[in-house]
């Protein structure tokens, strides 16, 4: 299985259309005195985008992107873009940590380097993890998929690339978001590999499984959602239903792309309607450039349309892998209070062996973003006792050292 190394440089030609672009924004009219009520306010990204073209230097961005190790493999015939950053200490743990929407790998900047070598953050090197971060199919600089349904193979996507490219025989996994529903797909259907996954949410298609007998938290959390959707979650529907007339006009408008995204980051985060006290410009303009650079708004929409057109046949083999379920897998959640939902513990456990449950104090839906410390250690508590299944796999393991992929790449 091919690995190669990977750096990213944005064609020069990109970023001079880009400011040609910025320098001729159409503003849209608005009510006076809206603030955000109405979407991303218009001073706010009036002023983004004046930061973008006179402040933002992309070339700076990206030569701290480039410090990590960046690497594509082929796996199966579709290219993964990740970024593998090994562990400082004695065993690193391998851990594969999958993102969501509207953020993509930068989302785990801050915390690949306090997972990698703990002890240089103020931990302990027993706690160093083996971090691998893909980008998402259809997002960054992964393959765009080709047809619909991709979202489904993500999980044995990651497995291989874990496995077979990597050669890790046990390792774990985190996410959030879209990174949830990927991190449980690994639980249900590689198990045996898995030492263990933590998430941030309980995957949001479970809210179709409604049980009969719901606890009152339960039923508190399910009325929460259904007076969020009509509210808040609209950009699904249109995302799952239509996603290409709406990627046309972003993927056409820096400042619309910016304005799309932006309001996710102000709405989700524990920001109390402000959103640098969160991110600032730069971070916020780092990851608009990932979809912007990369022309992946469409295909990162996919998702949504994959499982909102979906026909019995894909939903019955779901039903068959959720019997199989993921129950033998340890898993841990962190729920941040401001993230976009908050299930009860029990309802984790209907689908979960949930083992370690934490109640956030701060943060929302960008936790890796907004909470990196608080994120890390919870991650590195929940794994610590959970070490020796991935020592005992990988001493199991023909040729028992998994190789790193500078090792592998051709």
């Amino acid at each position: 299985m091919r690995v190669t190394p990977f750096e990213i440089r944005v064609p020069q030609p990109t970023l001079d259309d880009l400011r040609n672009r910025l320098e001729r924004v159409r503003w849209a009219d608005e009510i006076e005195d809206d603030g955000w009520d109405h979407g991303t306010g218009g001073p706010y990204l009036k002023a983004l985008v004046e930061h973008w073209l006179t402040r933002f230097d992309w070339r700076q961005q990206e030569e701290a992107l480039n410090r990590f190790s960046h690497f594509r493999a082929d796996v199966d015939g579709f290219g993964v873009h990740f970024i593998h950053e090994r562990g400082r200490g004695e065993r690193p743990l391998p851990i594969v940590l999958t993102h969501g929407y509207p953020d993509s790998f930068v989302r785990f900047l801050k915390i690949i380097p306090m997972l990698s070598d703990p002890q240089a953050h103020g931990g302990d090197a027993a706690d160093a993890f083996d971090v691998v971060v893909p980008s998402m199919p259809g997002y960054g600089f992964s393959d765009k998929p080709a047809r619909d349904g991709f979202t489904f193979r993500t999980g044995n996507l990651w497995h291989t690339l874990m496995t077979e490219a990597l050669g890790y025989q046990q390792y774990a996994a985190h996410g959030g978001d879209w990174g949830s529903t990927v991190t449980e797909q690994l639980a249900r259907s590689h198990g045996r590999s898995l030492v263990g996954v933590h998430l941030t949410d309980v995957p949001f298609w479970h809210l179709f499984q409604r049980p009969r007998d719901p606890s009152r938290a339960e039923r508190a959390f399910f009325d929460r959602n259904d007076k969020w959707i009509p509210k808040e979650g609209a950009y699904a529907l249109i995302q799952g239903t239509r996603p290409y007339s709406l990627a046309r006009a972003l993927n056409d408008s820096p400042a619309g792309l910016a304005a799309w995204i932006v309001d996710k980051f102000h709405r989700w985060s524990d920001c109390d309607g402000r959103i640098e006290t969160r991110f600032s410009k730069d971070e916020l303009l780092a990851n608009i450039m990932i979809y912007w650079a990369t022309e992946t708004i469409g295909s990162a929409f996919l998702p949504y349309y994959d499982f909102t057109s979906s026909g019995p046949l894909t939903w019955m083999a779901e039903a068959v892998k959720q019997w199989t379920g993921s129950s033998d897998v340890p898993a841990a959640f962190a729920i941040f209070p401001k993230d976009i939902s908050q299930p009860p513990r029990e309802w984790a456990e209907r689908f979960f062996d949930v083992q370690r449950w934490t109640q956030m104090p701060s943060g929302g839906h960008f936790a890796a973003m907004e909470e990196p410390e608080l994120l890390v250690e919870d991650i590195r508590a929940f794994f610590r006792p959970l070490r020796a299944r991935a020592a005992l796999g990988d001493s199991e393991a023909v040729g028992a050292a998994p190789k790193t992929a500078a090792s592998r790449a051709t």
